[in-house]
């Protein structure tokens, strides 16, 4: 019964963001470093096991993005949470077939788990690629940033706007292990700060990414710095109406949120309307947000299904065609999910997003 106390720490309350970001990261308890979450057996699965043309198109992509950079001669490529090193395994494979890119790449893969870097280093088995917890020694070349279900996974702020008054929403644990909700006035300093973004001032409820934005604080100075951009691709919306997308997910299955902490995924949606006044905000470029299955198309991933599948028996080929509607059907991952691209560089003209 004191399984959830542990999370608390003697804290009477905390706001939802710092509970789960202690429930998902603590690094002796958390969830992301004592679980291998990915695939059947874990508790969810993401684009790169469903398909490895969805990887093939993402090498596509940012070859093509290192073109319209001008072929530098040293280019950074940094995946943002890779998981289990499903999507790069195929990247390095990719970039194989094409010697001058090759030459000019270095990957970089920012994980804060020791245990799913464990677990990457072991899929991916390749010594030139290498492991950071921040982006301090990306000095050389332009910079490549792409995250594939990165942002939904980062905790979340959520507050009621009463009359522009807000109240964010705290976690008690009781003595009996169960854990209520609870509002507190919000900070002068935090409600000056979102009431500064026109898309959430007229919201009766509002989630906010506060860690989430200071990480991509640091991923913009280094865009800025030495020229680059931002991919990515998450479930979310662009019309925000008041709703809470907080989430669990345990076997694939829907879990109650405050049910199986630390045994569970907790997840948000990501509001990419913010994300694209964020952006603009401090000092980038954004592209239009698109759906997964419009950016997939663009870049040709139907036409890479074809050429793959002259090649395969009836069944293989039946198999690959169910995986790709997964990725490509709007009552699936197609609208749902959604591609954001943000950018420093001379060059506007980037492939798969009008």
């Amino acid at each position: 019964m004191k399984s959830n106390f542990k999370f608390f720490q003697k804290k009477k309350s905390l706001p939802v963001d710092k509970l789960f970001q202690k429930v998902l990261y603590d690094k002796k308890i958390g969830y992301y470093a004592t679980k291998q979450p990915f695939g059947k057996k874990g508790d969810f699965i993401t684009a790169p096991k469903i398909s490895n043309l969805f990887s093939e198109i993402i090498a596509v992509w940012i070859i093509s993005t290192w073109q319209v950079l001008g072929k530098p001669k040293k280019l950074n490529i940094v995946e943002l949470g890779p998981g289990d090193g499903s999507l790069t395994k195929i990247l390095i494979k990719v970039f194989e077939r094409f010697p001058e890119f090759n030459a000019a790449k270095k990957i970089y893969l920012y994980e804060i788990s020791n245990f799913l870097k464990d677990v990457q280093q072991k899929n991916i088995n390749n010594k030139d690629i290498k492991w950071i917890k921040n982006f301090r020694n990306l000095n050389n070349g332009p910079v490549i940033f792409f995250g594939n279900e990165f942002f939904d996974a980062i905790p979340i702020k959520q507050f009621k706007n009463q009359e522009g008054v807000l109240f964010e929403k705290h976690y008690t644990c009781s003595k009996n292990n169960r854990i209520k909700e609870i509002f507190k006035k919000a900070s002068k300093r935090e409600t000056l700060n979102i009431h500064s973004y026109k898309s959430l001032r007229n919201l009766k409820f509002i989630e906010f990414p506060k860690y989430g934005f200071k990480e991509l604080k640091k991923l913009i100075k280094k865009i800025i710095q030495l020229r680059g951009c931002l991919l990515m691709i998450d479930y979310g919306y662009l019309k925000p109406n008041n709703q809470n997308t907080l989430q669990s997910v345990m076997n694939h299955k829907k879990n109650s949120l405050l049910n199986n902490l630390g045994k569970a995924d907790i997840t948000s949606h990501v509001n990419f309307k913010l994300l694209q006044e964020f952006f603009i905000k401090n000092n980038l470029k954004v592209k239009k947000v698109t759906s997964q299955q419009k950016f997939l198309r663009n870049m040709g991933i139907i036409e890479r299904a074809e050429i793959i599948g002259k090649k395969m028996k009836f069944i293989e080929q039946s198999k690959m065609y169910l995986r790709l509607k997964r990725l490509l059907n709007r009552d699936q991952m197609g609208e749902l999910f959604k591609v954001i691209l943000a950018y420093k560089s001379k060059s506007d003209k980037f492939y798969g997003i009008n």
